[in-house]
């Protein structure tokens, strides 16, 4: 049987983050996952300022693809808006995979069932014993499942439905694009380019309110893609996926003896857009300070506003130090071999 101080089932951002703090100062952590990293990874990849901030990266020695939006273009009905801000694109299928192997962590990849307390901590399917026990699986997190769901029922209300399709595709737009309540859809869709010839489009939407309105996400999907091949996407071939996960609602218990549950086994993604990638990353910090410092472990700040975020990076962009538009043009055609298809954190 393996034994560890910390054993952490899920690898994704929270779960790696979580473990990237713990080993750090030395904790002996083990991670636990269904899947073999790179693992593909249905997400738009969208990640804020606060999330490169909080993971401490150094965007000019990011190994894989990273793009950065100097605007988003946000659609609601005939009104056409571009947002000048500063966000970011990775692919998860590089990014998880780069913050697991970062965080120094042994990784095994095992798909847990049983979660069981005792006096001694925590005993995993009768293969693995921990101290502590930090629940970062996702929606469907078997630490949720076992110690957390009766005493957090989730909220059906909460509930977001997706279908999208990340494909190699040579973009020409550069821009993030955001349709909102097209159709009477209760949600948005996006179109969000990667660097380097990725590109990931989809659909999300509230599942209760789509139900309601007797409306199905494959419909609005066949929309999205109409809408795409008229311009941004034409002649992309799509073989879309589905996942669903919970907006932030009232947790009540996160934290139950020394088990800990983070990110979208928690359901902490934010009200306005659905972004999950930092409050995950959030959580993961504040487990390990809980379980490193005794701190007390509270994610009533965690999640946040999307959309105050782009405010905070607009007014970033329009402030007087901003790179002229000149400088902007020559360092992504150097970047980029002559392309203009995209900058560089630094080029911004």
């Amino acid at each position: 049987m393996r034994s560890c101080d910390v054993l952490i089932v899920g690898g994704g951002p929270a779960g790696s983050t979580a473990a990237w703090q713990l080993r750090r100062a030395g904790a002996d952590v083990l991670v636990l996952d269904r899947e073999r990293f790179p693992r593909l990874k249905l997400c738009a990849g969208w990640i804020t300022p606060e999330v490169v901030r909080e993971l401490a990266m150094d965007i000019g020695s990011y190994p894989h693809r990273l793009l950065t939006f100097p605007r988003l273009r946000v659609h609601v009905g005939r009104w056409h808006v571009p947002v000048p801000c500063v966000q970011h694109s990775i692919r998860r299928f590089e990014f998880d995979a780069w913050l697991l192997e970062r965080s120094g962590a042994e990784v095994v990849q095992h798909n847990v069932r049983h979660v069981k307390a005792d006096a001694e901590g925590y005993l995993i399917d009768e293969a693995f014993r921990c101290r502590y026990l930090i629940g970062a699986g996702g929606t469907r997190c078997p630490v949720y499942r076992e110690l957390f769901r009766e005493l957090n029922p989730r909220e059906s209300a909460l509930q977001i439905v997706t279908l999208e399709h990340e494909i190699a595709y040579d973009w020409a737009d550069a821009d993030c694009h955001l349709w909102f309540f097209e159709q009477g859809l209760p949600g948005y869709s996006w179109y969000v380019p990667k660097e380097r010839g990725w590109l990931n489009v989809g659909v999300g939407a509230i599942a209760d309110r789509l139900k309601t309105r007797g409306q199905d996400i494959r419909a609005h999907w066949g929309h999205l893609v109409a809408t795409l091949e008229r311009r941004l996407a034409p002649g992309a071939q799509y073989d879309p996926g589905g996942f669903s996960y919970y907006l932030r609602g009232k947790v009540d218990v996160l934290r139950r003896d020394n088990a800990f549950i983070t990110g979208d086994a928690a359901g902490l993604a934010s009200r306005d857009l659905g972004e999950g990638i930092g409050p995950a990353i959030r959580s993961g910090l504040r487990a390990a300070a809980a379980i490193l410092h005794n701190e007390p472990y509270r994610l009533d700040d965690v999640t946040g506003s999307s959309v105050a975020s782009i405010a905070r990076s607009m007014l970033g962009r329009l402030a007087p130090a901003r790179v002229d538009a000149g400088r902007r043009a020559r360092a992504a055609r150097a970047a980029t071999g002559g392309s203009t298809h995209g900058l560089r954190h630094g080029d911004q």
